[in-house]
Protein backbone atom coordinates (compact mmCIF):
# COMPACT_ATOMS: atom_id res chain seq x y z
CA UNK A 1 0.00 0.00 0.00
CA UNK A 2 1.37 3.58 -1.49
CA UNK A 3 0.04 6.84 0.35
CA UNK A 4 1.17 10.09 -1.93
CA UNK A 5 1.57 13.57 -1.41
CA UNK A 6 1.37 16.47 -3.79
CA UNK A 7 0.92 20.00 -2.25
CA UNK A 8 4.31 21.80 -4.18
CA UNK A 9 1.20 24.11 -6.07
CA UNK A 10 -2.16 25.55 -5.09
CA UNK A 11 -2.69 21.80 -5.86
CA UNK A 12 -3.14 19.74 -2.22
CA UNK A 13 -3.49 16.40 -3.52
CA UNK A 14 -3.31 12.98 -1.61
CA UNK A 15 -3.43 9.39 -3.14
CA UNK A 16 -3.69 5.84 -1.46
CA UNK A 17 -2.95 2.84 -3.28
CA UNK A 18 -4.61 -0.44 -1.49
CA UNK A 19 -3.00 -3.88 -2.33
CA UNK A 20 -4.96 -4.41 -5.38
CA UNK A 21 -3.58 -1.93 -7.10
CA UNK A 22 -6.55 0.63 -6.88
CA UNK A 23 -5.95 4.40 -6.19
CA UNK A 24 -8.01 6.72 -4.61
CA UNK A 25 -7.65 10.80 -4.33
CA UNK A 26 -8.92 13.46 -2.31
CA UNK A 27 -7.83 16.73 -3.97
CA UNK A 28 -8.28 20.47 -4.52
CA UNK A 29 -7.04 23.51 -6.10
CA UNK A 30 -8.26 26.34 -3.48
CA UNK A 31 -5.25 28.13 -2.60
CA UNK A 32 -4.16 28.49 1.26
CA UNK A 33 -5.59 25.19 1.87
CA UNK A 34 -2.81 22.42 2.60
CA UNK A 35 -2.64 23.21 6.36
CA UNK A 36 -6.50 23.19 6.74
CA UNK A 37 -7.22 20.15 4.37
CA UNK A 38 -4.01 17.49 4.27
CA UNK A 39 -4.70 15.87 7.77
CA UNK A 40 -8.80 15.86 6.67
CA UNK A 41 -7.40 14.20 3.14
CA UNK A 42 -5.47 11.43 5.13
CA UNK A 43 -7.51 10.87 7.77
CA UNK A 44 -10.65 10.69 5.67
CA UNK A 45 -8.90 7.83 3.45
CA UNK A 46 -7.59 6.05 6.06
CA UNK A 47 -11.57 5.68 7.49
CA UNK A 48 -12.48 4.83 4.23
CA UNK A 49 -10.27 1.95 2.98
CA UNK A 50 -9.28 0.85 6.56
CA UNK A 51 -5.73 1.18 6.84
CA UNK A 52 -3.12 2.43 8.94
CA UNK A 53 -0.30 4.31 9.09
CA UNK A 54 2.22 1.48 9.64
CA UNK A 55 0.17 -1.26 7.05
CA UNK A 56 1.92 1.36 4.16
CA UNK A 57 4.95 0.03 2.25
CA UNK A 58 5.63 3.02 1.09
CA UNK A 59 5.00 7.19 1.27
CA UNK A 60 5.81 9.80 -1.42
CA UNK A 61 5.98 12.78 -1.20
CA UNK A 62 6.86 16.11 -3.65
CA UNK A 63 9.33 17.68 -2.54
CA UNK A 64 10.14 20.53 -5.13
CA UNK A 65 10.80 22.98 -6.79
CA UNK A 66 7.56 25.05 -5.71
CA UNK A 67 6.27 26.66 -3.11
CA UNK A 68 8.66 27.10 0.07
CA UNK A 69 4.85 26.74 2.04
CA UNK A 70 3.30 23.97 0.38
CA UNK A 71 6.14 21.73 0.62
CA UNK A 72 7.09 22.38 4.31
CA UNK A 73 3.57 21.72 5.34
CA UNK A 74 4.03 18.19 3.67
CA UNK A 75 7.18 17.67 5.00
CA UNK A 76 6.08 18.69 8.25
CA UNK A 77 2.81 16.32 8.16
CA UNK A 78 5.08 13.46 7.00
CA UNK A 79 7.65 14.38 10.29
CA UNK A 80 5.26 13.96 12.58
CA UNK A 81 2.58 11.25 10.75
CA UNK A 82 5.56 9.05 10.44
CA UNK A 83 8.08 9.51 13.27
CA UNK A 84 9.26 6.45 14.97
CA UNK A 85 7.62 4.49 12.17
CA UNK A 86 9.20 1.58 9.94
CA UNK A 87 7.93 3.00 6.96
CA UNK A 88 9.68 3.53 4.08
CA UNK A 89 9.45 7.21 2.83
CA UNK A 90 10.57 8.62 -0.82
CA UNK A 91 11.02 12.36 -1.65
CA UNK A 92 10.20 12.79 -5.26
CA UNK A 93 10.57 14.98 -8.09
CA UNK A 94 7.54 17.39 -8.15
CA UNK A 95 8.19 18.10 -11.86
CA UNK A 96 8.78 14.78 -13.50
CA UNK A 97 5.71 13.99 -10.88
CA UNK A 98 3.78 16.76 -14.03
CA UNK A 99 5.17 15.23 -16.59
CA UNK A 100 4.36 11.52 -15.46
CA UNK A 101 0.82 12.52 -16.06
CA UNK A 102 1.38 14.36 -19.75
CA UNK A 103 2.06 10.94 -21.60
CA UNK A 104 3.96 10.07 -25.04
CA UNK A 105 6.71 12.97 -26.37
CA UNK A 106 8.70 16.12 -24.91
CA UNK A 107 7.03 17.40 -21.94
CA UNK A 108 7.87 20.82 -20.45
CA UNK A 109 6.64 21.23 -16.51
CA UNK A 110 6.88 24.26 -15.24
CA UNK A 111 5.60 26.28 -11.77
CA UNK A 112 5.32 30.03 -11.23
CA UNK A 113 8.11 31.52 -8.99
CA UNK A 114 8.39 35.42 -7.92
CA UNK A 115 9.49 38.08 -10.17
CA UNK A 116 9.99 37.12 -14.11
CA UNK A 117 10.87 33.72 -13.68
CA UNK A 118 9.51 29.89 -13.77
CA UNK A 119 10.89 26.75 -12.32
CA UNK A 120 11.40 24.70 -15.51
CA UNK A 121 12.51 21.12 -16.52
CA UNK A 122 12.13 19.13 -19.95
CA UNK A 123 11.47 15.45 -20.25
CA UNK A 124 10.59 12.80 -22.87
CA UNK A 125 8.25 10.20 -22.13
CA UNK A 126 8.44 7.50 -24.75
CA UNK A 127 7.59 3.27 -24.16
CA UNK A 128 6.24 4.49 -20.68
CA UNK A 129 9.43 5.20 -19.33
CA UNK A 130 9.81 9.53 -18.68
CA UNK A 131 13.69 10.59 -18.85
CA UNK A 132 15.00 14.33 -18.36
CA UNK A 133 15.93 16.48 -21.04
CA UNK A 134 16.98 19.39 -19.25
CA UNK A 135 17.67 20.08 -15.14
CA UNK A 136 14.85 22.41 -13.28
CA UNK A 137 16.09 25.39 -12.84
CA UNK A 138 14.41 28.67 -12.47
CA UNK A 139 14.18 29.71 -15.79
CA UNK A 140 13.23 33.56 -17.02
CA UNK A 141 9.96 33.54 -19.21
CA UNK A 142 12.02 34.36 -21.90
CA UNK A 143 14.79 31.62 -21.89
CA UNK A 144 11.22 28.95 -21.23
CA UNK A 145 10.19 30.42 -24.70
CA UNK A 146 13.36 29.59 -26.61
CA UNK A 147 13.18 26.23 -25.14
CA UNK A 148 9.54 25.68 -26.21
CA UNK A 149 9.04 23.60 -30.03
CA UNK A 150 5.99 23.13 -32.01
CA UNK A 151 4.76 19.49 -31.12
CA UNK A 152 5.39 19.72 -27.82
CA UNK A 153 3.60 19.41 -24.80
CA UNK A 154 3.56 21.84 -21.39
CA UNK A 155 2.16 21.04 -17.96
CA UNK A 156 2.06 23.08 -14.42
CA UNK A 157 1.10 26.19 -13.29
CA UNK A 158 2.39 29.80 -14.41
CA UNK A 159 1.62 28.76 -18.32
CA UNK A 160 -0.43 31.96 -18.57
CA UNK A 161 2.83 34.22 -17.86
CA UNK A 162 4.14 32.26 -21.14
CA UNK A 163 4.04 33.71 -24.72
CA UNK A 164 0.55 33.66 -26.31
CA UNK A 165 2.10 32.98 -29.91
CA UNK A 166 4.20 30.38 -28.93
CA UNK A 167 1.75 28.56 -26.94
CA UNK A 168 -0.25 28.45 -29.40
CA UNK A 169 1.96 25.44 -31.03
CA UNK A 170 2.18 23.68 -28.02
CA UNK A 171 -0.13 20.94 -26.22
CA UNK A 172 -1.26 22.75 -23.00
CA UNK A 173 -2.00 20.24 -20.27
CA UNK A 174 -5.05 21.24 -18.03
CA UNK A 175 -3.88 21.58 -14.28
CA UNK A 176 -6.78 19.10 -13.81
CA UNK A 177 -3.71 16.47 -14.29
CA UNK A 178 -1.36 17.80 -11.31
CA UNK A 179 -2.26 14.91 -9.04
CA UNK A 180 -0.42 12.69 -6.26
CA UNK A 181 -1.68 9.70 -8.51
CA UNK A 182 1.30 10.78 -10.79
CA UNK A 183 3.28 10.04 -8.29
CA UNK A 184 2.57 6.50 -7.73
CA UNK A 185 2.59 5.73 -11.49
CA UNK A 186 6.34 7.15 -11.61
CA UNK A 187 7.53 5.51 -8.45
CA UNK A 188 5.90 2.32 -10.12
CA UNK A 189 7.78 3.10 -13.34
CA UNK A 190 11.33 1.38 -14.36
CA UNK A 191 13.02 5.01 -14.18
CA UNK A 192 11.46 5.41 -10.69
CA UNK A 193 15.18 5.80 -9.31
CA UNK A 194 15.72 8.70 -11.34
CA UNK A 195 13.38 10.88 -9.92
CA UNK A 196 12.89 9.91 -5.90
CA UNK A 197 15.14 9.44 -3.39
CA UNK A 198 14.80 7.28 0.10
CA UNK A 199 14.60 8.67 2.97
CA UNK A 200 13.37 9.14 6.62
CA UNK A 201 10.50 11.07 8.57
CA UNK A 202 13.50 12.69 10.89
CA UNK A 203 15.57 13.49 7.24
CA UNK A 204 13.05 14.73 4.70
CA UNK A 205 13.83 17.89 3.69
CA UNK A 206 12.30 19.72 0.80
CA UNK A 207 13.98 21.17 -2.34
CA UNK A 208 12.67 24.59 -3.08
CA UNK A 209 14.90 27.30 -4.93
CA UNK A 210 15.53 30.49 -3.74
CA UNK A 211 15.61 33.86 -5.53
CA UNK A 212 19.59 34.11 -4.86
CA UNK A 213 19.58 30.54 -6.84
CA UNK A 214 18.14 31.50 -9.80
CA UNK A 215 19.80 31.00 -13.10
CA UNK A 216 22.77 29.10 -11.30
CA UNK A 217 20.94 26.26 -9.90
CA UNK A 218 19.96 22.65 -10.71
CA UNK A 219 18.46 20.43 -8.54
Amino acid sequence: MILAFETATNICSVSFQNNEGEVFEKRTERKGSHSELLFIYVRELMNEHQFKMADLDAVLVSTGPGSYTGLRIAASAIKGMFFGLDVDIYAGNTLAGFAQAVGEGKVHAVINARRKHLYHQQFSFKNEQLKTVLDSQILELVEIEELLKPGEKIIGTGIDRLDKKRLGELTIIDSGEITSKSLITLFESPTKGDFFEKTTAEELESNYLTSSQVNNTSV
